[in-house]
């Protein structure tokens, strides 16, 4: 499989349009941002990738369902080229790091393979950027600490890795001094980092430091945090720091004792409930994103009914659910007493119906209130609606504020808005002068 580097000197020559098409997560995201970083140092000319000469496709293999994707998306670009509307494609992420040796021999079309970015604890790579210029997301760590027995990403990853401290705040000096709003701190087990290089959980230090040096930026949003990590040192200083999102993504996977000592999880039942009460009590206002696996081997009817009901009394603001893949190469790939994809998908609407309704009961909370929201874009047609996000919702996964204002509202603005409507998801109001 052809390196990065091999990549740059022998395939592409200074000056040529490349673009990218990223497929995943804002973890891959910030891979191709980095990647395109590195293209454009030697010379090139990044565009869309629709203007491109060179397409690069970073792909996703976390389940079967992004694997496909990005298969598809490998054939539409190779269709392209034969037709001659871009002259080269380039394979990039997950999958080709993952399986390059059998893609190579699958797509003879596709010029060269290279896998993930290796991470440097040191330096800040350069990126182009391909958020909105107001907001980012900051990649703290790679990887996971954990092993769950569903879940492929170590396999793809390697060892967990973290970048220290002195890195990120280089990074976060230089995207403040570009005025960006809001950053997204991800990985794909944020609150472990620090444990590989600092030999402890390091987090709520590295939120001290980060607020510390921010000027332009006001939000702050902790993204994929591994439940069995989190700390009261962490707990404290979401509720202490001003610029720190009342917002967290915390995907706990299920409830059942049983299920989450299969799925690997390191946390119980009882841990998990009392978890959530110390997020509640120490943040009163904070909105809680989780996300569930359905499915898993030997989840019967009475631990999906757990989980059903567990979901019920937490009335989380903002839940996912996701069917359980069958993952080459780990643990639960090889359980018995698979459960048959149908009722997966029964398990998931459920799932979905109970929490549209709690969600909507939520929302309904807000008609007559205050909120602080980030203007993303005018409504397309509308002289006076504007579409935005509050602290409550990260960016492309959770609902969005629509503003009517008699005023013009620019990308990256902070406005308050008096709600007057609230739907399953969303939420609209009017600007106040």
């Amino acid at each position: 499989m052809k390196t990065t580097t091999d990549f740059h000197t022998e395939r592409l020559n200074a000056g040529q349009k490349v673009g990218v098409i990223n497929l995943g997560c804002a973890r891959n995201l910030v891979d191709a941002q980095m990647l395109l970083g590195r293209l454009k140092k030697n010379g090139h000319r990044i565009v869309e990738a629709t203007q491109a000469q060179t397409v690069i496709v970073n792909t996703c293999a976390f389940i079967e369902e992004a694997r496909q994707e990005s298969i598809d998306t490998i054939l539409n670009l190779i269709d392209l080229k034969k037709k001659g509307k871009i002259k080269k494609v380039i394979v990039a992420g997950c999958l080709a790091q993952r399986y390059g040796k059998d893609l190579v021999k699958e797509f003879k079309d596709v010029d060269a393979f290279m896998g993930t970015p290796t991470m440097s604890r040191q330096d800040m790579r350069e990126q182009v950027q391909l958020t909105p210029r107001h907001f980012a997301y900051v990649k703290i760590c790679e990887s996971c600490f954990n092993a769950c027995s569903f879940c492929a990403i170590p396999k793809i990853k390697g060892k967990f890795v973290s970048r220290n401290i002195e890195s990120v705040l280089k990074e976060v000096a230089s995207l403040d001094a570009k005025g960006v709003q809001e950053i997204n701190i991800i990985g794909q087990d944020i609150t472990a980092y620090g444990m590989d290089i600092y030999r402890q959980k390091t987090l709520a230090k590295l939120l001290k430091e980060i607020s510390r040096v921010c000027r332009n930026i006001q939000w702050i949003r902790l993204l994929y945090a591994f439940p069995a990590h989190m700390t009261d040192e962490l707990i404290a200083t979401m509720a202490q720091e001003d610029k720190v999102c009342k917002y967290i993504d915390m995907p706990l996977q299920h409830i059942s004792d049983h299920i989450l000592k299969a799925q690997n999880r390191n946390i119980t039942t009882a841990q998990t409930y009392e978890l959530v009460r110390k997020l509640r009590t120490a943040i009163p206002d904070v909105f809680l994103r989780t996300t569930y696996i359905v499915g898993l081997p030997g989840e019967d009817q009475a631990a999906f009914e757990q989980l059903r009901r567990f979901n019920q009394e937490m009335r989380f603001e903002r839940v996912g659910v996701f069917l359980y893949s069958k993952e080459e190469g780990t643990a639960a790939a090889l359980m018995p007493h698979q459960v048959p994809q149908a009722v997966k998908k029964e398990r998931l609407g459920l799932l979905m119906s109970d929490q549209q309704a709690i969600s909507k009961k939520i929302q309904q909370t807000f008609v007559g209130r205050r909120l602080k929201v980030l203007i993303e874009e005018q409504e397309p047609n509308s002289e006076d609606t504007f579409i935005g996000r509050s602290q409550y919702d990260a960016p492309d996964v959770d609902g969005l504020v629509y503003v009517r204002s008699s005023m013009m509202l620019t990308p990256g603005q902070f406005v308050n808005v008096n709600i007057t409507d609230a739907y399953e998801y969303d939420l609209a109001g009017v600007a106040i002068p």
